[in-house]
């Protein structure tokens, strides 16, 4: 099917990638980069830079369509919001400088086995569940190496604030639908210079499908996120993290 010049057959591939990644993404507060990443690179062989561009013209919109979603079913945190959207939008900033001058190639390894030992963690958590929760600490630090980090990385942000938060015992609803809603924000201002470059013509083909499909899933994610019993979503949240983390270490490495 045609319309307009554009073949949708072609991008119904990529409809259902931005669906899936986006509905993980919003149920458990990661991994829409990873899976879109790992989709454009690994199989569609789109050199990284312009992946992270377009992932992150992607996620514009996902991340709006998501914040709102969460805000709607109860799933924010006002304070915990707040106390991450300044240091969190501004390690994303720093990152954008810090990234022409350093090669994020040599440390991400690093983090990603850091965030996959935070992965095992929480599985094991999960399985001994139920934790006592309490209010999180250090969100200030954790939003600035978050926000750093999914510049520098090309993704990041869920994985690193999440997976800690959730290391503290903060309500894990609570935790995806505020740092989902936190990071609309965060992808706005690391965007902004790849909107610009690319214009609107960059938005058909893989990048409009991913945004479709993604746009789509989002209201999907947060029902998830608050139906979901907070013992699996610990679990599948280490799963996650932990496999996905892994195979960015072997992509790096092997």
């Amino acid at each position: 099917m045609h319309i307009a010049g554009l073949d949708l057959s072609a991008i119904l591939p990529f409809i259902g990638v931005g669906f899936a990644a986006q509905l993980v993404d919003g149920a458990m507060g990661m991994a829409f980069g990873v899976i879109t990443n790992t989709l454009l690179v690994g199989m569609m062989g789109v050199p990284p830079a312009l992946a992270s561009q377009r992932v992150h013209v992607v996620e514009c919109f996902t991340t709006a369509a998501s914040g709102i979603s969460h805000m709607l079913h109860g799933n924010i945190d006002k304070r915990l919001f707040l106390r991450l959207l300044i240091p969190g939008v501004a390690g994303g900033v720093l990152g954008t400088y810090v990234l022409t001058s350093i090669d994020a190639g040599v440390i991400k390894p690093f983090v990603l086995l850091y965030l996959a030992a935070i992965g095992i963690y929480l599985l094991v958590r999960g399985i001994m569940f139920p934790p006592k929760l309490r209010e999180a600490k250090h969100i200030a630090p954790l939003g600035l190496f978050g926000g750093f980090m999914d510049a520098v990385g090309g993704g990041g942000w869920g994985p690193v604030v999440t997976s800690n938060l959730l290391i503290q015992n903060v309500d894990p609803r609570k935790v995806v639908g505020t740092v989902n809603a936190v990071e609309f924000f965060l992808t706005l201002s690391v965007s902004a210079a790849f909107i610009y470059q690319l214009g609107l013509a960059d938005l058909a083909g893989a990048t409009l499908g991913l945004l479709l499909g993604g746009v789509a899933a989002a209201p999907f994610g947060a029902i998830a996120a608050k139906k979901l019993p907070l013992k699996w979503m610990l679990i599948l949240v280490g799963i996650v993290l932990t496999l996905t983390s892994l195979y960015g270490v072997a992509k790096a490495w092997l």
